[in-house]
């Protein structure tokens, strides 16, 4: 077990949108919660030294590294936080824990299931060691989608029947937004599919507490040529101009339906081009006693039906989650004052800390996220093959 007295150096790899999100939650976790290790943002790693060094200075960071390998043979990281494309997570983070860092990834895990698997064996392996490591899948940490967990686990939705989850943005809705790396099938490993389409899987199945055994799927890529990339910084790119362009290589949307192990009918749709929905991550949940409905836009509510009230009495009510009994929601602000979405990530890295300092494996696990990994790939299978039914592996 970790001596909890101690301070543990973190070292993150990446410093882009994820890089400057998981920053700020490294940053404020004590202020906040009482977390039984101190993080110390030790080292910061990306390919060029002056943009790296100048996120450094400006996300709170010591010191600088230019090779990912180097950050992980030093002394002053115990913890390895990784914020790159998903090409590189797996060689990453087997490396960083077959050297005995504990490691947070970004989501999805890897770009394909025997990435993953292999991600899987080696969290095994080092957790064999007392070494822990888990997949960023921050909206498991929203006040209100805990919660949710809470009650459907208390039994308050009885049998569960049905579930809805979307992902609607419209980030690439414009013909002429540029070919950034999340458009490129071996950077990214799918489009909306692995982007945000895993996290309605991971969130369905955490809520739910159920897995999906089988789906039948369409993906589709609406726009396939767009201008190369001279720049990208988080979802803003700028075109390299002069009229070239390069190929779409991944889904721009993803509809599937699927069945859950409790034998719940399940669907769910991933798209980047519904106009108008910049961020509405949203699930709904239909039990024989009552049923359950959030959307990530308005992040602090969630709405409950409880069916065993009379008809007269009953209805969807609004729930405000920020009350102090509620999930994470007491560390912050006075009831009424509500989270965004940083907070879900200082909630992560909280969980993290305390499952290193206690001897736990945290959650979610690199095992769920191969589960996902796993259904995002028999989504693929699917969708190429008529839409067939595929179980899940």
């Amino acid at each position: 077990m970790t001596d909890t007295r101690s301070a543990l150096g973190v070292g993150m790899v990446g410093y882009a949108f994820m890089g400057r999100v998981h920053s700020q939650a490294w940053r404020s976790v004590r202020a906040f919660f009482d977390v039984p290790i101190t993080p110390v943002m030790a080292v910061l790693s990306g390919r060029s030294e002056e943009r790296t060094a100048a996120a450094a200075a400006d996300l709170g960071w010591a010191a600088v590294e230019t090779d990912w390998k180097e950050l992980i043979r030093r002394d002053d990281v115990q913890i390895v936080d990784i914020c790159t494309p998903g090409d590189s997570h797996a060689e990453i983070a087997i490396a960083a824990l077959d050297a005995g860092k504990h490691v947070l990834c970004e989501k999805p895990l890897a770009n394909t299931v025997a990435e993953a698997e292999a991600m899987a064996v080696a969290a095994e392996r080092a957790a064999r060691r007392g070494v822990r490591s888990m997949v960023a899948f921050n909206y498991r940490r929203v006040p209100a989608v805990a919660l949710a967990q809470r009650l459907v686990a208390e039994g308050r939705l009885g049998e569960l029947r049905h579930v809805r989850a979307q992902y609607l943005q419209d980030w690439i809705a414009d013909p002429e937004f540029p070919l950034v790396w999340r458009l490129r099938k071996d950077k990214a490993g799918s489009g909306a599919l692995g982007d945000i389409g895993s996290h309605i899987v991971d969130t369905a199945q955490f809520v739910t507490g159920q897995t999906l055994t089988g789906v039948s799927a369409l993906t589709e890529t609406f726009v396939r040529q767009r201008p190369l990339a001279e720049d990208s910084a988080g979802l803003a790119a700028g075109a390299a101009g002069a009229g070239e362009t390069g190929e779409v290589t991944v889904d721009d949307a993803a509809l599937f339906m699927g069945r859950l192990s409790g034998g719940a009918l399940a669907s769910f749709e991933a798209t980047r081009f519904a106009t108008g929905r910049k961020n509405a991550m949203r699930f709904e949940i239909n039990g024989s006693l009552g049923s359950l409905a959030f959307d990530f836009e308005s992040l602090n509510e969630l709405w409950f039906h409880d069916h065993t009230l009379p008809a007269e009495d009953a209805g969807f009510r609004r729930i405000l989650v920020t009350e102090p009994g509620h999930p994470y929601a007491g560390a912050w602000w006075p009831p009424g004052h509500g989270l965004g979405y940083e907070h879900t990530f200082t909630h992560e890295v909280k969980d993290f800390l305390e499952a290193i300092a206690a001897g736990t494996d945290p959650s979610p696990s690199f095992a769920d996220g191969l589960r996902v990994q796993r259904v995002l790939a028999a989504v693929e299978r699917s969708a190429a093959d008529q839409s067939r039914w595929t179980p899940v592996q």
